[in-house]
């Protein structure tokens, strides 16, 4: 149990650090270039990462690191720096309160991981509590913004699912910063053409591209994909529900946004939703009993799920999936 609290705290990382990030973005970074503030946020933390990792893809993960890239880099940065220019801090996290259960359905039908009954009324709870939070003098609802909104949260929540079905590749590390980096050489291109030269940058906006970039990417996607290697995806998923909990703080402390009786109410019930939903003793059994993948190909489990029968082709694939450049 104990572990599982350690990797829930770690998991928890990235959706407070995002939630702060639509606050930054919003305040400190140039409006109408969304391009380039993608392409800021994620190539910098892409090329910091890679130096870290010094491994490279290998025959299929090319090609799932441009998916990969694709999906949770390029069109979903460009996404939420869309919603962040158009919504309120507090409001502009208000679609990915719906982030556990489209995790939780697309766990279910992509990698067979059927929620308990528990993490579903979690879920339930958790989208109550969010709309009480959303529901204050601070609420806006400004139709683009919100298209963004959701747009950003299927993307993402594709690219979520699609990066634990594939665990068995290279490690977390090497996995994040090739997505990142590809993903963000995409929007550098894109930046270039479609909206010509990059934003002026002052003092504020390059302490702003700097938290974006390692704290908010960095940072926060290492925490994000450990926790869906580490969690069920209904664990991770609820997780989340952290974002707009960390967007109405923001907008109240540093915004000035006004905080009501029922937004605190939503907030309890949010922090509620997310500890009823916790990884029970059970799944942390099923995830021990996979010792052999791991120590036959030094990666992170992933959740518990059918086991494969060992066979040569299977063992060579998943110990040669990666290539050290070091």
């Amino acid at each position: 149990m104990e572990g599982n609290v350690r990797w829930v705290a770690l998991t928890a990382v990235a959706p407070v650090a995002w939630g702060a990030n639509y606050y930054v973005t919003r305040e400190f970074l140039p409006a109408g270039q969304p391009l380039w503030g993608a392409a800021l946020r994620a190539l910098p933390a892409g090329c910091l990462l890679l130096v870290l990792a010094r491994e490279r893809p290998r025959g299929a993960w090319w090609g799932r690191s441009a998916v990969l890239g694709l999906l949770n880099t390029s069109a979903f940065f460009v996404l939420v720096y869309m919603a962040s220019q158009t919504l309120p801090t507090s409001t502009a996290s208000m679609v990915m309160a719906l982030s556990p259960l489209v995790l939780m359905l697309g766990a279910w039908a992509l990698l067979g991981e059927r929620p308990r009954r528990a993490q579903l009324i979690a879920a339930v709870v958790g989208l109550g509590g969010v709309a009480l939070m959303l529901g204050g003098p601070g609420a806006e609802v400004r139709p683009v913004g919100v298209l963004a909104s959701v747009a950003a949260l299927l993307v993402s929540a594709v690219g979520f699912l699609l990066s634990k079905r594939w665990d068995l590749g290279p490690s977390v590390l090497s996995v994040t910063a090739w997505q990142l980096t590809i993903g963000g050489l995409i929007l550098l291109v894109a930046a270039a053409v479609a909206e010509g030269a990059p934003p002026p940058t002052g003092p504020a906006a390059i302490a702003a591209y700097a938290y974006t970039s390692v704290v908010a990417t960095a940072l926060a996607f290492l925490a994000w994909f450990t926790g869906l290697r580490r969690l069920p995806a209904a664990t991770v998923g609820l997780v989340g529900l952290l974002n707009p909990v960390t967007g109405v703080l923001l907008g109240v402390t540093l915004a000035g946004e006004a905080l009501t009786a029922p937004q605190v109410a939503g907030m309890v019930l949010v922090v509620a939703a997310v500890l009823g939903g916790r990884t029970t003793g059970r799944d942390a059994r099923l995830a021990a009993e996979r010792p052999d993948e791991s120590a036959a190909t030094g990666k992170v489990p992933d959740h518990p799920s059918p086991r494969r029968p060992a066979t040569a082709a299977t063992t060579a694939t998943d110990t040669g999936s990666t290539e050290s450049e070091g």
